[in-house]
């Protein structure tokens, strides 16, 4: 497996849940689509917190089943839909996530592929 090392320069703000940026070596990469918080029938249910906890859980079982674990995700890119309160969203990340702080761009947005889809989360992992 590659790895990912996080940088975060004392120049620029630190944070805990995120890296301000990330570095993977050049090898094979794992592109994982839009996880919305569905469960193994395809149905979403729960507000925020509950979906981005799914959403995150199948993000982590689709790094599983490439042999990898959050701790080789470069980047999350997270789209919320614009009328949840992110606060929400990020509380019910480290639950599921734990201390992995990757590169992560968070965007509000008008709606997503699934009325009821509150979260939308894209990874890409350094497989090696």
């Amino acid at each position: 497996m590659s790895t990912v090392t996080h940088l975060n320069p004392p120049e620029l703000h630190s944070s805990p849940a995120y890296s301000q940026a990330t570095v993977a070596e050049a090898g094979r990469t794992l592109y994982i689509g839009g996880q919305n918080g569905t469960d193994r029938d395809g149905v979403i249910t729960g507000g925020i917190a509950e979906q981005t906890a799914q959403a995150l859980r199948n993000v982590l079982t689709l790094l599983a089943a490439a042999g990898a674990g959050p701790e080789h995700v470069a980047r999350l890119n997270v789209y919320l839909a614009a009328h949840v309160d992110p606060a929400e969203a990020y509380a019910a990340t480290g639950p599921v996530w734990g201390p992995h702080p990757t590169a992560v761009t968070v965007l509000r947005v008008a709606g997503l592929g699934r009325p009821e889809a509150l979260v939308e989360i894209e990874a890409t992992a350094a497989l090696g």
